[in-house]
């Protein structure tokens, strides 16, 4: 006779090494809180609707949280031929408080409890994901705010392009995550969705009250159809997805940290909280915990990879494969999680170079737009004026030069039009404060971004 819970119409027991492979108690046991609050709300409606007794309900609840305090406490030990956390806290209530403890599961199912247990702590999660996001959001602009007036080379394949505002270039990293947090935020809506009551697939015979359970765990609607309640693993997919895309650009910001810290870019430098040192080249530090962020989206893709795989080809409604919905989902969470934080501290006790930053522009050829739209502004066809531009450039380049030391004979010598103040024009404070349109890198531009930011972050 077999001592599992299902163990009825079975005559042998699993071999140990069986069991260690069918059991999810290593990882599920993360859902002890919410398997708890899910119990708990079950009973009570179980009692309300008159299934069970009030007393037997009352030591239901008691035993529950009984069994939680022991096990934040370190007392309480999990059993892998018991499989899952589901099983652990039934047998372990039963053992407390007897009969009562087995009326606990009447009109329920694994599988409904189980997929209550994860909506709720998908819903815990996202909403702690989304305050996350809010705060690195605020950290960005408190940043953008201190550097309006700091010009940097912005690049185009990795290559200068045009002086830009570094308010501006770290504020297009507020704006991913905005979309990001706007995700999440509407993620929320098929994440808060009541299954409870379900049961294994069709419902039950007893007299449950489904939305009395949704209620108590405030959830904002339930499921219309029991199949698709318990089989429904979309918000998962979504979230991971989310969470995939979130970290992609944290690893895009990433990669630019890294570069700017480098001694060839020597943009920023970190503070030694958030780097490392080498074992054997004493005068190394290394960037490694954005290095690590932007090694860490292996595995946030890893896990939606592996989730819709599972997914792909399986019939409704409850299937084995299931279990696999949640190493994959806790993992990404956390991971979210930590580089969210990481990265946060990291950029808030960066330093900004400023004054190399300015020397920088002054030595690269990014003003080289301007001095086409000098030309277009004195009635050269754009594209006439790029070629005489492009030619400039080139004598500029032969001669060992920037486009502000290019004399002014050069320059007349290449358009008539040219004038002495081209080489204010050229100056790359000025070519960016002539950035006018919405949303450009011009002084008063950003100003405006961050006027409309503080409008909306929240």
């Amino acid at each position: 006779m077999s001592s599992k819970a299902w163990g009825g119409r079975f005559s042998e027991q699993p071999e140990a090494w069986v069991d260690e492979f069918n059991a999810s108690i290593h990882f599920d046991k993360t859902l002890i809180q919410y398997d708890v609050q899910g119990s708990i709300a079950h009973a009570t409606m179980l009692a309300k609707q008159g299934i069970i007794s009030d007393t037997d309900c009352d030591q239901i609840i008691e035993g529950l949280n009984a069994i939680l305090a022991d096990y934040e406490q370190g007392k309480l030990a999990l059993d892998v031929s018991l499989e899952d956390i589901h099983l652990n806290i039934e047998h372990e209530l039963i053992k407390r408080i007897g009969d009562a403890g087995g009326r606990l599961h009447t009109g329920r199912s694994r599988n409904d409890q189980v997929a209550t247990d994860m909506h709720l702590y998908t819903k815990a999660e996202v909403s702690q994901l989304i305050d996350l996001i809010i705060s690195f959001q605020q950290t960005i602009v408190k940043i953008a705010e201190s550097h309006i007036d700091t010009i940097m080379p912005g690049y185009t394949h990795l290559q200068r392009a045009q002086p830009i505002s570094f308010a501006h270039h770290i504020l297009t990293y507020y704006w991913m995550l905005e979309r990001d947090k706007s995700r999440f935020q509407d993620s929320l809506k098929r994440i808060d969705i009541s299954p409870l009551g379900a049961a294994a697939l069709s419902g039950t015979t007893y007299p449950i009250d489904r939305h009395e359970t949704q209620s108590l765990l405030d959830f904002s609607t339930i499921y219309e159809n029991s199949m698709d309640a318990v089989s429904d693993r979309d918000y998962i997919v979504e979230t991971l997805h989310n969470i995939s895309l979130t970290m992609v650009h944290l690893s895009r910001f990433a990669e630019e940290i890294i570069f700017w810290s480098s001694a060839e870019a020597n943009f920023i430098t970190l503070s030694d909280a958030f780097s490392t040192g080498s074992s054997i080249m004493p005068q190394k530090k290394n960037p490694d915990m954005a290095e690590l962020i932007r090694g860490k989206v292996g595995r946030t893709t890893g896990n939606l990879m592996s989730m819709l795989m599972t997914l792909k080809g399986l019939p409704l409604a409850y299937n084995k494969d299931m279990q696999e919905d949640k190493e994959g989902l806790f993992d990404a969470v956390h991971t979210l999680k930590g580089s969210l934080r990481i990265f946060e501290g990291m950029i808030d006790t960066m330093t900004v170079n400023v004054d190399h930053l300015q020397e920088t522009v002054y030595n690269d050829f990014s003003n080289a737009t301007e001095l086409a739209d000098y030309l277009v502004n004195k009635n050269v066809p754009f594209r006439n004026a790029h070629e005489i531009v492009g030619k400039i450039v080139l004598w500029a380049i032969q001669h060992n030069v920037y486009l502000l030391d290019v004399p002014l004979e050069q320059y007349q010598s290449a358009h008539e039009s040219i004038e002495p103040d081209i080489y204010n024009y050229l100056k790359p404070e000025n070519c960016i404060s002539r950035r006018i349109s919405h949303g450009s890198t011009g002084q008063e531009a950003v100003k405006k971004q961050l006027e409309i930011i503080k409008q909306n972050l929240n």
